[in-house]
């Protein structure tokens, strides 16, 4: 067993504190893998304090991990003590079902395993994520990262990276396409980022008047401030396709209106509350409305390739592990340009 130290939280109401448990040793296609940087997610937010139901505590929350192999099972062929690797929101999968054959293990019909604040396909092993300065984990489920990007910006394509990057390319996005981003946190700007790289005209649409010269910083050819009807009009029956990133609770129908025929608008927000939608928003030019969850692991790759040729990384600040709680806070006041990273040397 490898004696691992992490911050963790003991219940829903509990700040995140010092957490020393056990992993298992690496087994024949284990990686074992020195974390360097962990990346901040809403999600941590919303399971530590069990905001989403069904927390299992004690947790460690960290699902966008950046380290260094320190140690391979006998079995591991694709990896190599001191390669650069990434982890990102799932550790396994059945590997058996269709969707994990294409790709997809992140709909795995036997149930993908969340890197933290689930269970190991044993059905009793916890996992434990990123806040933590080792991880084990099976060599299909672990990426390479090209060592030249700077590592803490990295992190955090391992959840907001891959959470953008897939409808992008799932909807095929690329030049000639007029393309919607809706909110401009950790998710909208990787999605700006992104659909710039993709080559099509990117729109970012905000609330705030303050964001406006950041989204044309990160690459946005134009910005709308959702709240003027005078601005949303203009954009009538134009988009192919608008991503929506925001996880409050708001209003989808102006939103579709600005799709054109046969366009779709693609929810990888979480809101608290269901939506109201209207029919006639959807029927009146046979719009769509979808959702996307993450990507598989082969998407992952791609997405961290896509990367490494484009120079793409995520506008970040990097915080010690012992000012957690404070990024928590921070987080949910939107106060952060645009993940907080947390630096694991801290730890120590």
């Amino acid at each position: 067993m490898i004696l691992t130290k992490s911050y963790a939280t003991l219940g829903p109401k509990g700040n995140l504190g010092p957490f020393q448990f056990e992993r298992r040793s690496p087994r024949e296609n284990d990686v074992v893998i020195d974390i360097l940087y962990c990346g901040v997610c809403h999600s941590d937010i919303h399971q530590a304090r069990d905001e989403w139901g069904g927390s299992i505590y004690p947790m460690v929350p960290g699902h966008e991990i950046v380290g260094t192999v320190s140690g391979i099972g006998k079995g591991v062929s694709y990896f190599n003590v001191g390669d650069t690797v990434g982890v990102g929101c799932l550790v396994d999968s059945c590997r058996e079902c269709p969707s994990c054959h294409e790709g997809l293990e992140q709909y795995c019909e036997g149930g993908m395993v969340p890197t933290y604040n689930s269970m190991e396909r044993d059905g009793s092993t916890p996992t434990f994520g990123g806040y933590s300065n080792k991880i084990v984990v099976r060599e299909e489920f672990v990426l390479k990262i090209d060592p030249k990007l700077n590592l803490a910006a990295t992190a955090p394509l391992l959840c907001a990276g891959i959470t953008t990057y897939s409808p992008l390319r799932h909807w095929d996005i690329q030049k000639g396409k007029k393309v919607g981003i809706v909110g401009l946190g950790g998710l909208g700007h990787m999605g700006v980022k992104f659909s710039q790289a993709l080559g099509a005209e990117t729109v970012v649409f905000t609330t705030s008047e303050s964001k406006k010269s950041d989204a044309l910083r990160l690459g946005a050819n134009q910005v709308v401030l959702s709240k003027h009807e005078a601005e949303m009009q203009t954009h009538q029956n134009s988009f192919d396709f608008i991503l929506d990133t925001i996880s409050a609770p708001h209003d989808v129908n102006p939103y579709l209106q600005l799709l054109k025929r046969d366009g779709s608008m693609v929810l990888v927000g979480v809101p608290t509350k269901p939506m109201e939608v209207s029919a006639l928003n959807l029927i009146f030019s046979r719009k769509s409305l979808s959702g996307s969850l993450i990507g598989g692991i082969k998407e992952t790759q791609e997405m961290l390739d896509f990367c490494a040729r484009h120079q793409i990384v995520s506008d970040v600040e990097v915080i010690p592990i012992q000012k957690i709680n404070e990024a928590y806070e921070r987080v949910i006041r939107s106060d952060v340009k645009y993940r907080f990273v947390i630096d694991m040397k801290s730890l120590s």
